[in-house]
Order: structure tokens, then C-alpha cells, then sequence
């Protein structure tokens, strides 16, 4: 799968984990240099915490467009330090 905004791939995976239609990525699949963190998190009753991050390429950024469960509740374990997207980021299959 690849995770694509603004014309430029910023997560590439074979390995990803499907949760409520979101595919998430191996956080060794994302292309760091396009993610800022963000103060911005939401708790899920059965995830736990998320930490998003904006995306930025080419001068342009996307609020918040991903999330991560870098500790979550033990329901959502296999996707521990993965990371999913929205805000018009393109999930396609490579």
C-alpha cells in the first residue's frame, strides 16, 4: 500500500493493518521528513490515545492528516506505534 498527498508518496508498505476501514502503516514505513508532530490527540473508548502529526511537502501542510497509537489499549495492540491517515491522504495498493 502507499500513502500519498500532495503528489508525493509519504508511507509505503506490504505490511499493513486494517482497523475500521483505515489502513495503518509500520511506523518504519512512513518517510519522516514530510511528518511534524501536532499537540493535537484523541482518545478512542477502545484504542486508547492517538497523536497525530501534520504532513508538509512541497511547502504545503495538512493538519493533522495522521495518527498514531503509540501506546495503545490492549484491544487495538497490533496497531502500536502504526500510523493512518485522513484529510485527503490517497490509500492506494502499490
Amino acid at each position: 500500500m502507499k500513502a500519498i498527498w500532495n503528489g508525493t508518496v509519504i508511507a509505503e508498505s506490504d505490511d499493513t493493518v486494517v482497523v475500521e476501514g483505515n489502513h495503518y502503516f509500520p511506523r518504519d514505513a512512513i518517510h519522516p521528513e514530510f511528518f511534524v508532530p501536532s499537540d493535537n490527540r484523541t482518545v478512542c473508548h477502545w484504542k486508547g490515545t492517538a497523536n497525530y502529526f501534520h504532513l508538509e511537502v512541497d511547502g504545503k501542510r495538512n493538519p493533522n492528516a495522521a495518527w498514531t497509537y503509540e501506546t495503545p489499549l490492549e484491544a487495538a495492540s497490533e496497531i502500536r506505534e502504526y500510523v493512518a491517515f485522513w484529510h485527503g491522504v490517497e490509500v492506494v495498493a502499490a
